[in-house]
């Protein structure tokens, strides 16, 4: 998600402060254990070219998900068509082969499971890799710890056994687990993998630490060796840094991990009028986006934006066209597709 519980509520200036420490926490000795020879699912990242699908409600509920362009009413049929039409629009708008979806007890252990999995199903038969990802709730359920243990288990039971045997289908166990130590983290990442040891390593996306924000802790886990990385980073994390800034604020957050890592979250204002296509080093916004994108592609990473579509969002590349019942996307900012295309490998560098 965009909005940080603990960050966004906060000053632009606290915000960077707190983020300025998060960096500086993996910045030392952290960086200095992380083995080169912890990475490597051998196919790397830069298969993954993707956007998050959202909730109005930035994925946080203590109810069902009803992602962007669907409802809860919907039957799997009419889920599934929905997702199908969804899904078609962000290959042909983007160039997208992969999405990112959220999960959520309530949604798994309750009726509207069964239409739901219309969304998973209908990516996966496009050929869309599909990322499913658990999100904790609202109020005050939004602490970055998994919201309730006896119904987590069972939610992800019930996922592993719909889709282990779909190989376009990979497990995210927890989004941004700030309220986690770094070790406690890694402790419930391992006993993820553990419970699900006939999941192939290389189908499941451990979260970096606290809010994404940096890889190298379970990187350096031997535990954790032969599964992805997600990393998130935003641009409303700082007031204003120049493009070299944003390159080196991204790069102390993956250390020597860029081979098994996706930035499976990151994203700047769409609708806003800005030009990401044209350097404008007095803009902090073009030059994080420049940064990343210009990154992810030296590094060869793969990166799934936020959001490819969540409704009533400024980030949002993507908006919802067309009658309810048979949904179209049109793109919100060309320039900021031009960029996401650019980190995957496609496209133009940017105008001086």
């Amino acid at each position: 998600m965009r909005k940080s519980p603990a960050i966004a509520s906060l000053s632009p200036r606290v915000r960077a402060a707190l983020v300025a420490v998060a960096v500086a926490a993996v910045s030392g000795t952290t960086l200095a254990a992380t083995p080169a020879s912890a990475a490597a699912p051998a196919t790397g990242t830069t298969q993954f070219k993707g956007v998050n699908w959202a909730d109005p409600r930035d994925n946080f509920a203590d109810d069902y998900l009803q992602l962007s362009g669907l409802k809860t009413t919907d039957s799997y049929k009419q889920t599934y068509a929905k997702a199908s039409r969804i899904i078609a629009a962000f290959r042909a708008n983007l160039g997208a082969n992969t999405v990112r979806l959220p999960i959520n007890r309530y949604t798994v252990n309750g009726a509207y499971w069964k239409s739901y999995r219309g969304v998973i199903d209908a990516a996966s038969d496009q050929g869309f890799k599909v990322i499913v990802s658990y999100w904790e709730g609202t109020g005050a359920q939004k602490d970055g710890f998994i919201d309730d243990e006896a119904a987590y288990w069972p939610m992800w039971n019930t996922v592993v056994k719909a889709y282990k045997n779909d190989e376009r289908v990979y497990f995210e166990p927890m989004n941004e687990p700030h309220g986690y130590t770094d070790a406690q983290w890694a402790d419930i990442a391992a006993k993820w993998l553990s419970t699900y040891s006939k999941v192939p390593r290389n189908r499941v996306f451990v979260s970096g630490a606290g809010y994404n924000d940096h890889v190298t802790s379970v990187c350096a886990d031997p535990r954790l060796k032969g599964t992805y990385l997600s990393l998130h980073h935003y641009g409303f994390w700082k007031d204003y840094a120049t493009y070299d800034q944003w390159v080196a604020d991204l790069k102390v957050r993956i250390g020597d991990c860029a081979g098994r890592t996706v930035a499976d979250e990151f994203g700047a204002p769409m609708t806003t009028g800005l030009n990401y296509d044209v350097k404008t080093p007095d803009d902090n916004f073009v030059n994080y986006v420049q940064a990343v994108t210009d990154t992810f592609r030296e590094l060869k990473m793969g990166s799934v934006y936020w959001p490819g579509l969540r409704t009533d969002d400024t980030y949002s590349l993507q908006k919802l066209v067309g009658p309810a019942d048979r949904p179209w996307l049109a793109t919100t900012n060309q320039s900021g597709a031009d960029r996401l295309a650019w980190g995957w490998g496609r496209g133009k560098p940017v105008k001086n």
